[in-house]
């Protein structure tokens, strides 16, 4: 379960540099220390996270789901994870639509469901 939560904080982190076709390369340094600090991601090993989120398709709310699932009762380290999402929202350009992507993410995020 560790390398699938993994996965989809990887692939939530690189959700905003392909939606927003930043440049890899100058991202990859800030994605690699935010899968370091949290997962202890070598930089390889964060390099092929992000360079498989930037090329591969991916249902992102299948990705919050994990998290979401894993996370559910775990407030403190979603807002985390935010946190990061804002980092990167915030490394470059600003637009209304990562706003709005943000504001989706940190809804669905903080939606658990009781079962």
């Amino acid at each position: 379960m560790e390398k699938k939560i993994k996965q989809s904080v990887a692939t939530l982190l690189a959700h905003i540099i392909k939606m927003d076709e930043r440049d890899v390369e100058k991202e990859a340094p800030l994605f690699c220390s935010l899968m370091k600090q949290d997962f202890d991601c070598d930089p390889e090993e964060a390099k092929a996270f992000l360079h498989q989120a930037i090329v591969e398709d991916y249902d992102l709310d299948e990705h919050l789901n994990i998290i979401n699932e894993a996370l559910c009762n775990d407030q403190l380290s979603k807002m985390h994870i935010l946190e990061q999402f804002n980092h990167i929202i915030y490394s470059d350009k600003f637009t209304d639509e990562d706003y709005e992507e943000f504001e989706r993410i940190k809804d669905k995020l903080f939606t658990c469901d009781s079962k």
